[in-house]
């Protein structure tokens, strides 16, 4: 088995691209691992931190026509792009997919979808095993049942899939926050979905910007 460690495993902005897999009413109305409300929010918090981040990132659904559209929290992220959708259950099989990853140059292949133990561990495996390097985010994904998902991460992880949450995607993408060209539109992306610490970075600004009352002064 080949470790993933070291500096150059870690995700890059400029290397990676992103692949959202039937974010839809039909598969979180059987959503039993996560809060679905929490997906939700995951999965625009994903969104919104790749659009900041110049991330190239397709959307995907599977028969929309009956399983619905995708969450609108998700396409209002990319106003105007088309959701790309299939009849394979697999994404990996539908080449408008894989062709659309394919002409991004890039190969830190990212993954988030509904469900875990199908929908997304069914790319994963088959594109590690033709060589792309492949993250799968856990939390802005979920399945059928608690089992489900964790049954389909350590199939996934023992086919060499890295697993990692939206927020540590993020930091991972942001690295430093010195890095002044995302740092401020990583946190205006972030405040509506970062529950307490979104909230205590609103209080900080409204502290920096609250004048000292004259005779404190």
């Amino acid at each position: 088995m080949t470790f993933r460690n070291g500096l150059d495993s870690l995700l890059r902005p400029e290397d990676s691209v992103l692949v959202l897999i039937d974010h839809q009413p039909y598969q979180l109305a059987n959503l039993n691992s996560h809060d679905p409300q929490a997906v939700v929010n995951n999965t625009t918090a994903l969104a919104k931190t790749a659009r900041v981040f110049g991330v190239p990132t397709i959307l995907t659904s599977v028969i929309a026509a009956r399983g619905g559209l995708i969450f609108p929290h998700v396409t209002d992220v990319f106003p105007g792009q088309e959701v790309i959708d299939r009849t394979t259950i697999n994404t990996w099989e539908d080449p408008k997919v894989v062709d659309a990853v394919k002409a991004t140059g890039r190969k830190q292949l990212i993954i988030a979808g509904l469900w875990t133990e199908i929908c997304v561990a069914m790319p994963a495996i088959q594109a590690a095993g033709e060589g792309w390097d492949v993250t799968v985010i856990t939390d802005a994904s979920g399945g059928t049942s608690l089992e489900a998902h964790e049954v389909a991460i350590q199939r996934m992880i023992a086919a060499g899939i890295n697993m990692m949450t939206w927020l540590a995607l993020a930091s991972e993408w942001q690295r430093d926050w010195a890095r002044a060209e995302t740092a401020t539109a990583l946190n205006d992306a972030l405040r509506d979905h970062l529950g307490g610490s979104a909230i205590a970075y609103l209080w900080e600004q409204q502290l920096l910007n609250t004048p000292v009352p004259a005779e404190a002064a």
